[in-house]
């Protein structure tokens, strides 16, 4: 079954309903994490470390723990409990891993480690506190880039390695080599992408209460993984999964990837409840959020295409350092885009290489995209470079080289981030190039460039293309059950950050089940209600998650229908169940209503005989496996005006084609697409989070650091493209990251396409004015055999 049954499918699903999130959201009535009522609460703030690498030699709270309104101070010292590693969660057997503990025991591998917690009456009481706690350090060099980290006799992130490599990791398909050596042209170049944070507007927090009598400890977390934290929790303080629960606020002010993670924070607020006694909170800052949460983006590749005098692709071959920051997080990000560098092309040989590095900066892990933005950028841009060395039009040399339609599955040769096979399910890349190409005449605007070019202006057209691994497993689930007043509820394990889920889930409820939208209600993200999930990241819950409801409710239908015949003096064959009522097929005034039925089997009559074929309670639990991750695809187009006297970009025009499968809500998914646009947009010609060559960060606030604005960011024009997936019963593909993925790679190619009558080179990203001028100047290489 490739997608849902046209008769639970044309009402709700497919339809673009209005968030039910955004009155709330809108009205200033949204609840956040800050916003809970935790009655008497602490809160704590933390002390962090102000150089990129140091031993520590000494800390003395005492004067801390004498503070105006001061509760306690807690160091390494007095945490020792839970002073275990907090590990990776893709690793690799040949990883040399350093352990990351909540706290600081002995050294700081970064600007903005965690050494100490003061907790008080008041933020304001603990901050004031922070600045009385007495640290002796011996501060060591930094390493501030993977060049460094690199280098010959450079410094070591971590004593006693041997050096600053983390792992190499080689995926090759075919004979690379031969192909290079015996392909018509080769072209090689580098390419670096830098760092960058994802800046949603709650920062990270956590709170907890912890009840003596029962002995469950109850934690408020603004996380997209309550269930992983549940797990770490579990790990760290020897509990059992019944003890703890852990509560995804109904509101969180975004995600992006960092708040998937595991953070020191998220150990000690719990933990120093239960030594309390008392509610604690703790609540990231901004300058907290840019020095200590998790970043992306930043790697360094070198690649070389192998191709003939037709534009057909031999062989590619890429190498990359990747930053891994102080600590090994995770191996998802670089493993992610060594699998996404074949892209929707035919390439029988490839050689995809990574080196992940230690540097004295904040660790690095997902963020939107999560490694494939990288991965399409530099395979765009090297066949845009093809294009170029043969005469031919960018478009042109992709469809040559594009996988088609009925290749599907279609086996890359490569393994995906989680060791499975690279194997797309479904898909059609052509479909795609036409949609932008339908949209954008390229020989009008060819002549139209000439022209410009001509009065001293110079626009530019690029494009770029992508496959997205989306829908991981390994399971998600979901349980939906019909209450005592006749409402359904759905439950899911995953919480959402702006997904739109208590809409989206409430149609495919609506339309599987046979009511009406109005009666379903939809809460997530608390472990006490549904006990296992993974959580939302990676473009996976509608494919995971959307099935587990769509198999809950198709069981709980025939339930419902059952009950209803039953009560009703019928069989199942002769009832209907449509707009909240079971009804008899050919006794129209023969039905009874869904809080009828919830009154006779959720309670049942007390003193009365219950016919036993009534279901013992209108409650059904599912969990989807997928057999394997779904790939969505996309494409962008866009068209600039460079000023080469003050390298500003000007985005003139901008085409977004995206495949998701089906679409259960078009306005929900574009609303990810116009969002993770924007996203691309600040990647490809804003954001960059900067550090000295030690690994001091020198981006500190939004004075450093540039976010787009709207008025930065031209609406683009979207379109959809429907290739079901064949491996879940919804037919439904991931969208929240495939608005992002080809932009900065297609905005770099189109700066190239404006300079090039001067020859200049795009080789870095962002674009940035300085280095867009510099690119003018000749700052950039190519290498042509």
């Amino acid at each position: 079954m490739s997608q849902v049954d046209s008769a639970v499918r044309d009402r709700y699903v497919g339809a673009g309903i209005a968030r039910r999130e955004d009155r709330r959201l809108l009205t200033g009535a949204g609840r956040f994490l800050d916003d809970l009522e935790l009655g008497d609460c602490y809160e704590a703030a933390i002390l962090r470390s102000p150089y990129p690498s140091a031993r520590i030699r000494s800390i003395d709270a005492t004067e801390a723990r004498r503070g105006v309104g001061v509760i306690g101070v807690f160091t390494a010292a007095d945490l020792k409990p839970i002073l275990r590693d907090l590990p990776p969660k893709v690793t690799h057997p040949d990883l040399k891993h350093f352990p990351r503990y909540p706290i600081a025991v002995d050294a700081v591998h970064y600007v903005g480690e965690p050494l100490a917690v003061v907790v008080a009456s008041s933020r304001r009481h603990a901050e004031d506190a922070l600045d009385l706690i007495d640290v002796e350090y011996d501060p060591l060099p930094g390493i501030g880039s993977t060049a460094a980290a690199l280098a010959p006799g450079a410094a070591l992130v971590h004593e006693g390695s041997v050096d600053n490599v983390a792992v190499r990791i080689v995926q090759r398909s075919g004979d690379p080599d031969e192909a290079l050596r015996s392909a018509p042209h080769v072209l090689s170049d580098t390419f670096v992408i830098t760092r960058g944070g994802g800046h949603s507007m709650e920062g990270r927090a956590v709170a907890a209460r912890f009840d003596r009598s029962s002995g469950e400890l109850t934690v408020w977390d603004a996380t997209q993984t309550p269930h992983y934290v549940r797990h770490m929790l579990c790990t760290l303080y020897d509990m059992t999964e019944d003890e703890i629960r852990v509560v995804a606020p109904q509101d969180i002010g975004g995600g992006f990837g960092p708040k998937a993670q595991f953070y020191g924070e998220e150990a000690l607020i719990p933990w120093i409840v239960m030594q309390l006694g008392a509610s604690v909170k703790w609540v990231e800052d901004r300058w907290e959020n840019f020095i200590s949460s998790t970043m992306e983006r930043s790697q360094t590749h070198r690649i070389e295409l192998g191709f003939d005098d037709t534009g057909r692709i031999l062989a590619l071959k890429d190498v990359f350092e990747h930053d891994q920051g102080a600590y090994c997080v995770g191996l998802q990000v670089p493993t992610i885009t060594m699998s996404t560098l074949p892209g929707p092309y035919k390439i029988a040989n490839i050689h995809s290489e990574l080196v992940a590095c230690y540097t004295n900066m904040v660790p690095t892990s997902s963020l939107r995209g999560a490694g494939r933005p990288q991965a399409v950028a530099v395979t765009e841009r090297i066949i845009d470079r093809m294009a170029e060395h043969l005469g031919l039009e960018a478009d042109e040399v992709r469809r040559r080289n594009l996988i088609g339609p009925s290749e599907f599955p279609y086996a890359v040769g490569l393994k995906f981030r989680d060791g499975s096979p690279l194997t797309y399910d479904s898909g059609n890349y052509p479909a795609l190039l036409d949609g932008v190409l339908e949209r954008i005449d390229v020989a009008a605007f060819r002549e139209e460039q000439a022209a410009a070019r001509r009065e001293g202006r110079f626009p530019g057209f690029g494009i770029a293309m992508f496959v997205e691994g989306s829908g991981l497993g390994p399971y998600e689930g979901a349980r939906v059950r019909l209450t005592n007043r006749g409402r359904i509820l759905v439950t899911l394990a995953a919480s959402p950050q702006g997904q739109g889920y208590e809409t989206v889930y409430a149609q495919l409820a609506a339309d599987t089940l046979g009511v009406e939208i109005d009666s379903v209600d939809v809460r997530h993200g608390d472990t006490s209600t549904m006990p296992f999930g993974q959580g939302t990241f990676a473009s996976r819950v509608t494919a995971t998650a959307g099935p587990a409801l769509y198999q809950a409710c198709t069981d709980l239908r025939r339930h419902l229908i059952q009950a209803g015949a039953v009560l009703l003096g019928v069989d199942a064959t002769d009832v209907d169940l449509s707009g909240g009522e079971v009804s008899v097929t050919w006794a129209a005034d023969r039905r009874i209503d869904l809080e009828e039925i919830a009154r006779n089997v959720n309670v049942g009559r007390h003193g009365m005989s219950v016919d036993p074929s009534l279901p013992v309670a209108l409650e059904v639990t599912s969990y989807f496996k997928p057999p394997r991750a779904t790939y969505s695809s996309g494409i962008c187009a866009v068209i600039v005006e460079v000023d080469v006297e003050t390298g500003l970009i000007e985005l003139r025009r901008s085409v977004l084609g995206h495949d998701c499968g089906v679409v259960l809500n078009p306005k929900i998914v574009d609303g990810q697409m116009y969002g993770a646009f924007a996203h691309g947009v600040g990647n490809a010609i804003y954001e960059e989070a900067a550090y000295g060559e030690d690994g001091q960060p020198l981006s500190t606030s939004y004075l450093d650091y540039a976010l787009p604005t709207a008025m930065e960011v031209p609406r683009p024009e979207l379109f959809h493209v429907v290739s079901p997936s064949p491996l879940n019963p919804l037919g439904v593909k991931g969208a929240g990251e495939g608005g992002l993925i080809p932009v900065p790679g297609a905005v770099a190619n189109a700066v190239e396409d404006a300079l090039r009558p001067f020859g200049a080179r795009i080789t870095r990203l962002p674009l940035t004015p300085a280095r867009v001028v510099a690119s003018i100047a000749g700052g950039s290489r190519r290498v042509i055999r």
